[in-house]
C-alpha cells in the first residue's frame, strides 16, 4: 500500500514540475490574449454559419410538415406554419445578433 502511495506521489510531483516548466516560455501576456481573441473569433464565425445552416434545414423540414398537414386537411395548418417558421426566424435573428455582438467587440 505504501509503495502505491509513493508511486502516485512521485507521478503527481513530476506532472506538477512539467506543468511549471511549460508555463515559463511566454513572458508577454498580450500575445496570449490576442491568441484567445483569434480563437473566439474563429469559433463564433463557424457557430454563426452552423446556426444559419440549421435554420435553413429547419425551414425546409417545417415547410414539408406544413404542406403535409395542408394536404391531409388539418385545420391547424396556420398554427403549425407559424411555429416552424417562427423557430427558423428566431435562429436567423439570434445568429445575426451574435454576429453583430462579436464584430462590435473585435
Amino acid at each position: 500500500m505504501k509503495k502505491q502511495t509513493l508511486t502516485f506521489t512521485l507521478i503527481l510531483i513530476g506532472m506538477v514540475a512539467f506543468g511549471i516548466y511549460a508555463q515559463t516560455g511566454n513572458s508577454d501576456p498580450s500575445a496570449g490574449i490576442a491568441k484567445a481573441t483569434d480563437l473566439v473569433n474563429n469559433f463564433y464565425t463557424k457557430l454563426v454559419d452552423l446556426i444559419y445552416a440549421v435554420a435553413g434545414c429547419l425551414a425546409i423540414y417545417g415547410s414539408f410538415r406544413v404542406f403535409s398537414k395542408w394536404q391531409h386537411g388539418d385545420q391547424d395548418t396556420g398554427k403549425a406554419a407559424m411555429a416552424w417558421f417562427g423557430a427558423a426566424l428566431f435562429l436567423i435573428v439570434s445568429a445575426t445578433v451574435l454576429k453583430s455582438f462579436f464584430s462590435a467587440l473585435g
